[in-house]
């Protein structure tokens, strides 16, 4: 179990810091295999916030704030939706929702064509805080708000760093924002906060690999990597949920 657990924070780490989190929300499902879901989600949220504070100064002046005005508020009602249904929601449901949303999405992307361009100030409104409050809402349940950002920015087309650097900002300030939510909720104990700590040291070493990673991937091959990761995502949702 710890080793399982090591590796999908490892990989969480390169996901979020190079990979726009395309691979994020691994560490819940692969600790949930071994202790209790709600314990799984108290322990990831202390060593997501630390990656965020290295992922914030690495990306800081390059995150595309047009759409984050939209995408933040959006996701702190869906934060607090989520805090009120926590426990009484069918994860079920939510996983098969979200699954069939991120497959479908990331069918049509790779259907279409064309090399990524510059995301401008006209922002899809609607579309943002749908999207947004999506993130916020299944984050708050497993933190596994990657599918609906990763169709929000993979639908604005930007570059490839801009791009990770709006994922790092988005989910920074939605996973503190949850912090005081889980605090309210009695997630957190002593045995948490101490696999927390213990997990902790992995961060560096995994936000450094997925930097590495993101300077030796062409842009072309990055947002073929994301969206096919979306789509994986989407299935591995699905029979998530028709298991469940």
């Amino acid at each position: 179990g710890w080793v399982v657990t090591a590796f999908a924070i490892l990989l969480t780490g390169v996901s979020k810091a190079g990979l726009g989190g395309a691979l994020g929300g691994l560490a819940v499902p692969f600790m949930s295999m071994w202790i209790s879901p709600r314990d799984a989600v108290a322990v990831v949220l202390p060593i997501l916030i630390v990656m965020d504070m290295v992922g914030i100064r690495v990306w800081r002046g390059k995150a595309q704030w047009a759409d984050l005005r939209h995408l933040i508020p959006a996701a702190l009602l869906g934060i607090a939706l989520g805090t009120l249904l926590f426990g009484v929601l069918s994860d079920r449901m939510v996983k098969l929702a979200l699954g069939v949303i991120a497959i479908a999405f990331a069918a049509d992307r790779l259907l279409r064509t064309g090399a990524p361009v510059p995301g401008g100030d006209d922002v899809p409104r609607g579309f943002a805080w749908l999207c947004g409050a999506s993130a916020g809402f299944t984050s708050t349940l497993a933190h596994a708000g990657g599918p609906p950002v990763m169709a929000y920015l993979l639908s604005r087309r930007l570059a490839k760093e801009v791009f990770v650097a709006t994922s790092v900002f988005f989910f920074t300030a939605i996973n503190l924002a949850k912090l005081p939510f889980y605090v309210a909720i009695g997630l957190f104990s002593r045995e948490t906060l101490l696999m927390s700590a213990m997990l902790v040291p992995l961060v560096p070493l995994g936000v450094w690999l997925g930097l590495r990673l993101l300077r030796r991937i062409p842009e072309r091959p990055f947002f073929l990597f994301a969206t096919w990761a979306l789509a994986l995502s989407g299935v591995k949702l699905l029979l998530d949920g028709v298991a469940g």
